[in-house]
This record gives C-alpha cells, sequence and structure tokens, in this order.
C-alpha cells in the first residue's frame, strides 16, 4: 500500500483502522500528514472507499468511548456536515495531533 504524497508533504502519523460504508466495513489506515488526513484501503479492489480530509475542511474532531470493551476512537466532523468515524488504539496521540493541524 502506498499513498501519493503532495510535494512537501510528511506522514507524521498513521495508525490501523476501519470504517462502516454502506453497511460494509473497510478495513484500512488513517495517515496524517502535514497536509491532510488520509483513509487508504487494504484492499486494492476497496480503493474508491480511500478518503482525503484537507485541514481547512475540518469542523472538529471528537474523541470517543463507547463501553468498558468498546473501542476508542475519534470523530471527525468536516465543514460540510459529513462525520467520519475512525476507531483507533492510539485515539489520543492522532486526535491531539489533528486538533494541533486545524
Amino acid at each position: 500500500m502506498t499513498v501519493k504524497l503532495y510535494p512537501n508533504e510528511v506522514v507524521l502519523k498513521a495508525g490501523d483502522t476501519n470504517q462502516v460504508i454502506e453497511n460494509n466495513t473497510v478495513d484500512g489506515k488513517l495517515i496524517v500528514t502535514n497536509q491532510r488526513i488520509y483513509f487508504k484501503t487494504l484492499k486494492d479492489e476497496l480503493e474508491k472507499f480511500n478518503l482525503e480530509i484537507l485541514f481547512d475542511n475540518i469542523l472538529e474532531v471528537i474523541f470517543y468511548k463507547n463501553g468498558l470493551f468498546a473501542p476508542k476512537g475519534i470523530n471527525v466532523v468536516t465543514r460540510d456536515g459529513r462525520s467520519h468515524s475512525f476507531p483507533l488504539k492510539n485515539r489520543d496521540e492522532i486526535g491531539q495531533l489533528i486538533n494541533r493541524m486545524y
């Protein structure tokens, strides 16, 4: 799996995650660079679910944990009203990094 980076773009953090899209769970990686957030699927046939969020488009980052044994993660709300949920083991590190960037 490779991600094409923009000029002067550097990967700051990455973590394994998944998204529920159209009643399907799509496994992938959440990649935070100095210019954007990128969700990249692990399987090439699911690449239509790849997602790019520029920092200018982020309205809010919400930290969540749904119960004692449920996964914790972040919910990224964009300015167009869409909400993207990413369960992450290192939620605090990635969430704080995103908060500093936008």
